[in-house]
């Protein structure tokens, strides 16, 4: 299966402006927090190889998690795109589009989820540059890139901090209630870590994990599964253009529910995300009707401290 950066890593970069990693066709950076400490990862594909460069205290340890990230462990044999002609069609065309990576690092991936809950990319991306510029550090390295928040800097961060990012209270909340339990979510994922292993293991008891924090529900879940551990049966359900896509391009019907969308998925039970991710890098897109939503900036609003 080649290896095409933008399908296996673009998953993880967070909106433009993306301070924490840079992605072009053959070469991506990011920063991200090993047990180590800091890293800078630098990965360029050149042909027949992956050449990658590090820097930070973590760099022996983000070398060591890379086949993970690159999904070069991900076994696909299961899946199969024949059982239908637009899936298969767009499995032949996107060749390599299918690879799962895993980062192991579940923070780092419940944090954006969480600021992307039922609010538009805009806001949820601004959000995000603001929560770093705030309470992360420089990145190791000479690329200029920055860490992204540590969970025990969220966790110590003042209840104020949030609403004056533009994040509100009850995210805010959420947030410094799951960095405070982070070192056991992580455990979670130490499967994922090992290079060798696959993706998915641990996905069950990850979810069940989440999803008994009040705010956390199935969407959020299955975003931080797919880029943490890489579980290739990760739905996003609740999500509000994903139904509409699958009905769309697998049935032709404009519109569609979380419950049509799970039923239009099911002959690929155990490997729907891969089906998902053809179909959000198709480039295909259900019929809009009315308006988009329009973002605001809430930290207009937030009181003063």
């Amino acid at each position: 299966m080649p290896l095409d950066l933008g399908a296996v890593v673009g998953s993880l970069y967070r909106g433009s402006g993306d301070p924490t990693m840079r992605l072009a066709r053959a070469r991506f950076a990011r920063a991200s927090w090993m047990a180590s400490g800091a890293s800078t990862i630098l990965v360029t594909l050149r042909p027949g190889e992956v050449e990658a460069e590090a820097w930070g205290h973590g760099a022996a340890e983000a070398l060591e998690r890379l086949p993970a990230l690159l999904g070069l462990d991900d076994d696909d044999s299961a899946f199969d795109p024949s059982l239908h002609p637009a899936v298969a069609e767009l499995a032949h065309r996107q060749s390599g589009a299918t690879r799962i990576g895993r980062t192991g690092s579940v923070f780092e991936a419940v944090l954006p989820a969480i600021l992307e809950q039922r609010i538009t990319g805009t806001e949820a991306s601004r959000g995000y540059r603001r929560l770093i510029r705030a309470l992360g550090i420089a990145a190791p390295g000479p690329l200029g890139l920055w860490m992204p928040p540590r969970a025990s800097d969220v966790a110590a961060a003042r209840s104020w901090t949030f609403p004056g990012l533009g994040i509100e209270h009850r995210r805010g909340t959420l947030l410094r209630r799951v960095a405070r339990d982070a070192p056991s979510l992580e455990r979670l994922a130490a499967a994922a870590r090992r290079p060798g292993g696959g993706g998915g293991h641990g996905a069950d008891a990850l979810d069940a994990r989440l999803r008994a924090y009040p705010g956390i529900g199935p969407w959020t879940s299955a975003e931080v599964r797919f880029r943490a551990l890489g579980d290739p049966d990760a739905v996003s359900l609740a999500d509000a253009h994903l139904p509409h896509l699958v009905a769309w391009v697998l049935a032709g019907e404009p519109r569609g529910t979380d419950e049509r969308m799970l039923e239009l998925l099911a002959p690929w039970a155990g490997q729907r995300a891969r089906v998902v991710r053809l179909l959000e890098r198709s480039g295909l897109a259900a019929p809009r009707y009315g308006p988009r939503i329009a973002p605001r900036d809430l930290v207009d609003l937030a009181p003063p401290r």
